[in-house]
């Protein structure tokens, strides 16, 4: 199969969809989305919370319950991020290539622990 280069310069593999390229998470995409949708409604109900009045720190709970689970999405997708695109990039003899997603990587976990 052939592959393209995608908007962050990691390598996809054609996903047969009429030449759509996917990343490297593509094949876990409907579990992805399950913990994404748990998580919004997760969040509507914080609304509702607040909506009707709830206890406050019943509120901040279920926020950092909503807060784990992000986080939970985040390290998984830095994982497979690290185990992909990273690693991709230190095998394809580009140095350049190899430390820019290595950098791209160190700024995201810089944002993830900002917090």
């Amino acid at each position: 199969m052939a592959s393209e280069e995608t908007p962050h310069g990691a390598h996809a593999p054609d996903g047969g969809d009429g030449g759509h390229d996917h990343y490297w998470y593509h094949g876990d995409k409907a579990a992805l989305t399950r913990r994404l949708k748990r998580i919004e409604g997760q969040i509507r109900g914080i609304q509702r919370m607040v909506d009707d009045d709830q206890y406050c720190i019943d509120i901040l709970t279920q926020i950092s319950a909503s807060t784990k689970g992000l986080q939970a999405v985040a390290l998984n997708l830095l994982e497979g991020h690290l185990a992909h695109c990273v690693a991709e990039a230190q095998t394809s003899g580009d140095p350049t290539a190899a430390q820019a997603k290595v950098k791209e990587a160190s700024d995201a976990v810089a944002r993830l622990l900002r917090t």
